[in-house]
């Protein structure tokens, strides 16, 4: 008996120390589990990364910036059918377990013993609130570690968080595939839709994803996706979401999704969004555009943006047509596989029409082709063949570009050359179209502000408003004969010319810059000082970096076609200097209001009518130049239009003005033209600036497309006179009508103030002297000075229409 007592007493100490071990055991396990357990109460003010949404000035949505796209949406804005599909999918007992479903957990063992035996996934088993906190505060890690505080995890949040809470949390932050987080990115994504236009089907395929995005991908597996969906379907109708009937008509109905996902259905914003991106980092930072889901409305007008859109491409098509086919993109020997190849050709996307292509054979201008895409045969056009073979004769096995067009194919190629324009309203200075170059997806260098060029005489104007602003007025006389400047820093003597290499004498002002007249616009800037050229074209928003040499007054300084644009506003809006600006208003995820790029006060603006006067804001931007100087350049522009350089733009009518610019050796062509409600600036050149070729003017190529631009622009902003200044004195001069400051319009040519300027070859250092001089305040040195040079006879030679300097 002894012997068996003590056998038992030292069972009952070996059971109690293991008793004893498992609760340490326990214990220590318990205690690494909870000690980085994340707290469920955290969930209650989390804030998923969401889409910055951009949006044009109508509402239409144009653009996303994200880390995640994910549109965030509360469960009231969760349609039911949403709701319904995701809880049969899911977790049908959602709302009546607390947390974790053990009757669903018992059921997932029990299939996993047979997913064990024959390799299959195993099921986890999870609901909807353990999904919650594996996707929030767990990682994906597959553990009983994981599990176990899952379960944890998901017992705190059903005691923190009410069940539409939790489930508002799941809808937002699961991962749907197609680059889309939530349920309502995915359902733009897939379908192009918002969540209250989903159909039951829709909404069922949504749900089906949760399990395995890539498993079910639309395109790759479309049987695997639509049985998926299926399966929802007979979930939600044995749950009684549904009813037989709509069983039926939903199971008949094909899974039909988008090709891809999109950012925004507006596809021509391209490089006006990326610019609107870069300023918003600038002002809120990267971290909180990508992750912070702002509203952002920008100013952008999307009618005039795909009429910008076309009218470049167009103009860059246009130009390349002009100067001949450079030959095809690639070859092929036909082998077996060539159609997988010329697919590969890189053709620009806006172009949807353009369609790879192989020539088959060549007999003169008969060219017969075959498309990669489809197979189908057909002949070039002749007229196309002709302009090919003209310049590089096309073979058989040419890889080429064409468009179907009437039972036959264009040749089409993707231009070199590219250009930018830029449409802003002279009022306010908001841009309602930018177009950075030919296409987007081929360059997303944007040449219409990263592109510093050379503006040639779309420079001018800036130096008549400088003279204007003194003592000369419109009908001022200025001479137009040889001059020459020696002595300058490289030792160099410079000449400069007129276009037509001809002289034409006494001219006016209006009429020089009408005809873009070189050498008179190089003595006007002499006669009234360069600093003061260059001073007024910096307050008016041109260039920070000019300086005062007198190659300037001709374009020789830098600056963009947006800062051009814009500072061509000044002449339009009565001289004011607006800022141009993209992005109007932004909103946070609360739609609480953080920027607003109009921030002036109106204290008036929110009282009832009671019949007196409207109240009046003051007007944006600072006064840079003299009311009446902005009429009268906008009337001398107006003429450049009418009577001079940009006559090809005379038939948008009366009240539209502008310049062209050429440089030299016709490296780039400028137009900036107006009418009173809006400025556009057209560039055309080479991103490495080499020639354009000659004869390629500002009026050649960019007034074409200005034209092209403004015909739609002026059908929902038609042109009305310009602002005519209250002070001004008007008097017909030449049977055109002028406006002078008062005081200046009797004042005879001949008796008004000028600077003793000599006329014909000087020193370059004796100039910059005399300027130096006169900003000082001390008399003018009297030097001996070489009588002017006579102009030639005076004939009718052609005038100049190109802006060259």
């Amino acid at each position: 008996m002894k012997i068996a007592e003590r056998w038992f007493v030292m069972a009952g100490v070996v059971l109690l120390g293991a008793i004893a071990l498992a609760g340490l055991v326990v214990a220590v396990y318990a205690a690494w589990l909870f000690h980085d357990l994340p707290d469920a109460s955290e969930l209650a003010d989390y804030r998923p990364a969401t889409a910055t949404r951009v949006y044009a000035g109508d509402g239409t949505l144009i653009g996303e910036f994200s880390d995640e796209r994910r549109i965030y949406v509360s469960y009231e804005q969760i349609p039911e059918p949403v709701v319904q599909a995701f809880l049969a999918a899911e977790d049908r007992n959602f709302f009546s377990h607390g947390g974790v479903d053990v009757s669903g957990l018992g059921r997932a063992m029990f299939k996993n013993v047979f997913n064990a035996a024959t390799g299959r996934r195993l099921e986890g088993g999870s609901t909807i609130t353990q999904q919650v906190a594996k996707n929030v505060l767990l990682t994906s890690e597959t553990s009983i570690n994981r599990k176990v505080k899952e379960a944890i995890l998901a017992n705190r949040l059903e005691a923190t968080l009410t069940k539409p809470q939790i489930l508002e949390l799941y809808l937002n932050e699961i991962f749907l595939g197609y680059r889309s987080f939530g349920v309502a990115a995915a359902a733009y994504n897939y379908f192009g839709k918002s969540l209250d236009q989903l159909t039951p089907d829709e909404a069922a395929f949504l749900a089906a994803l949760p399990k395995g995005p890539n498993n079910y991908h639309p395109k790759r597996h479309p049987a695997a996706a639509k049985g998926r969906r299926d399966w929802v379907l007979g979930e939600m109708r044995e749950s009684g979401f549904i009813t037989q009937a709509q069983l039926q008509t939903a199971l008949a109905r094909p899974l039909v999704t988008q090709d891809a996902p999109r950012r925004a259905a507006y596809a021509d914003a391209d490089f006006f969004v990326e610019e609107a991106r870069r300023q918003a980092i600038a002002r809120f930072g990267r971290e909180e555009v990508n992750r912070g889901g702002y509203y952002l409305r920008t100013t952008l007008d999307p009618e005039l943006q795909s009429a910008a859109r076309d009218a470049l491409m167009k103009g860059l098509e246009n130009y390349d047509r002009r100067h001949g086919w450079r030959g095809p993109w690639g070859t092929t020997d036909f082998a077996e596989g060539w159609q997988a190849v010329a697919l590969r050709g890189t053709k620009p996307p806006e172009r949807r029409a353009w369609r790879p292509a192989a020539v088959e054979s060549v007999a003169g201008n008969t060219v017969r082709v075959r498309r990669a895409d489809d197979g189908s045969t057909g002949t070039l056009l002749a007229e196309d063949a002709a302009w090919a073979n003209a310049n590089r004769q096309l073979k058989r096995g040419d890889l080429i570009f064409v468009e179907p067009r009437g039972g036959q194919f264009a040749l089409k190629q993707v231009p070199a050359v590219n250009g930018a324009l830029v449409a802003i309203e002279p009022t306010s200075g908001r841009v309602l179209a930018m177009v950075g170059g030919y296409s987007y997806a081929l360059s997303s260098f944007n040449r219409a502000t990263q592109a510093e060029r050379q503006p040639g005489s779309a420079f001018k104007p800036f130096v008549y408003a400088t003279a204007l602003e003194g003592d000369y007025t419109p009908a001022s006389i200025v001479l137009d004969a040889p001059i020459s400047f020696a002595g300058g820093p490289n030792g160099t003597r410079w000449s400069p010319e007129n276009y037509s290499r001809e002289y034409y004498g006494p001219t006016t002002l209006r009429r020089g810059l009408e005809l873009s007249r070189n050498v008179m616009t190089v003595r006007l800037a002499q006669a009234i000082g360069m600093t003061n050229v260059v001073g007024l074209a910096k307050k008016m928003g041109v260039s920070d970096t000019l300086q005062p040499n007198l190659s300037v007054s001709l374009g020789a300084g830098e600056t963009t076609p947006y800062r051009l644009t814009a500072a061509y506003a000044a002449f339009v809006n009565g001289g004011r200097r607006v800022n141009p600006y993209l992005i109007e208003v932004v909103q946070d995820r609360d739609g609480e209001t953080i920027f607003r790029a109009d921030d002036r006060r109106c204290r008036e603006c929110g009282r009832p009518f009671s019949g007196q006067e409207s109240p009046r804001l003051e007007a944006l931007g600072t006064q840079v130049i003299d009311p009446i100087t902005a009429y009268q350049m906008s009337s001398m522009l107006e003429g450049v239009v009418q009577r001079g350089t940009a006559a090809s733009a005379r038939g948008l009518g009366r009240w539209v003005g502008g310049k062209t610019g050429t440089t030299n050796e016709y490296r780039s062509a400028w137009f900036v033209g107006f009418s009173s409600d809006i400025v556009v600036g057209v560039f055309i050149g080479f991103d490495d600036n080499r020639p354009l070729g000659s004869g390629e003017t500002g009026a050649t190529g960019p007034v074409p497309v200005f034209n092209e631009f403004m015909q739609v622009a002026l059908r929902k902003r038609p042109a009305r006179p310009f602002v005519r200044p209250k002070n001004a004195v008007f008097r017909t001069v030449n049977g055109i009508e002028e406006a002078f400051r008062p005081g200046t319009e009797r004042r005879r040519e001949e008796e008004a103030p000028r600077p003793q300027v000599p006329t014909g070859p000087q020193n370059y250092n004796d100039v910059i002297r005399r300027e130096q001089e006169v900003e000082a305040g001390l008399p003018p040195a009297t030097t001996p000075t070489p009588p002017p040079t006579p102009p030639p006879a005076k004939k009718e030679p052609a005038e100049d229409l190109s802006g060259l300097y």
